[in-house]
């Protein structure tokens, strides 16, 4: 692929890649911003989009090797972004997304290990920037994971990390998640895990609610209209 041949080029390419970002057309998407890489290396906005997409990617592909393979490459491109400007809320979000993503595939110490160590970098990212949406959905999916540890997890998670699930509750997690939409209110998978979150905490009141508000939703693309179709069966269940 041709390198980039100056600052006009590069702005060019950074404005259609999140256009194409935008319309979750992920793979050119990346493809742009890594050609924005390949000329400067240290290009912290596309670091930071591109270690995004390389795990949202990852997460849809069912073959394990290129799954892993996806999330690695996040994780390298989030580690840069960081190392540019590690109090900014996008290389932290960055670092928050990869160390999840890569914890999804790893052994459970590791896992535990790598969901643990996301709380830091985003209570950085959010400290950046208050209304970071995507920085809340992440933090209420942190408490959520953490509020729900089996036995054996919440004993390894004490022995060998202080004990870190001792703050977390579903309480806290629909907080977080609340404000996520507060902050993106189209984002139909904030809907979905709050309903997920309602749920456990047995709120059929406030599950059958945004349930009914995620299906108002205007959704096109595939991953929401899969989600759209769970909320519609999720609520029809509730309804009984």
């Amino acid at each position: 692929m041709a390198a980039v041949a100056g600052k006009g080029s590069t702005e060019q390419l950074l404005k259609k890649a999140e256009e194409l970002m935008g319309n979750y057309r992920d793979s050119e998407a990346l493809a742009m911003y890594e050609e924005v890489l390949q000329a400067a290396p240290d290009n912290y906005t596309a670091l930071c989009k591109a270690s995004y997409l390389n795990c949202r990617i990852g997460e849809r592909v069912t073959d394990e090797g290129t799954k892993v393979a996806f999330y690695l490459k996040g994780k390298e491109y989030a580690s840069r972004a960081y190392e540019l400007n590690p109090k900014d809320a996008e290389s932290n979000y960055a670092m928050a997304v990869s160390l999840g993503a890569m914890a999804m595939v790893s052994g459970p110490k590791q896992r535990l290990a790598g969901i643990t160590q996301m709380k830091s970098f985003l209570d950085a990212a959010l400290a950046s920037n208050k209304e970071h949406a995507g920085a809340w959905h992440l933090l209420g999916r942190w408490y959520f994971k953490m509020a729900n540890l089996n036995f054996a997890e919440a004993a390894a998670s004490k022995m060998f990390f202080g004990g870190v699930c001792g703050e977390a509750t579903n309480e806290e997690a629909a907080n977080a998640i609340q404000t996520a939409i507060k902050y993106n209110p189209i984002n139909i998978q904030y809907y979905y895990d709050l309903a997920m979150v309602y749920k456990e905490l047995k709120s059929k009141e406030s599950c059958t609610e945004t349930l009914k508000q995620a299906i108002a939703l205007d959704v096109t693309t595939k991953d929401e209209l899969e989600l759209a179709r769970r909320c519609k069966i999720m609520l029809q269940e509730y309804s009984k």
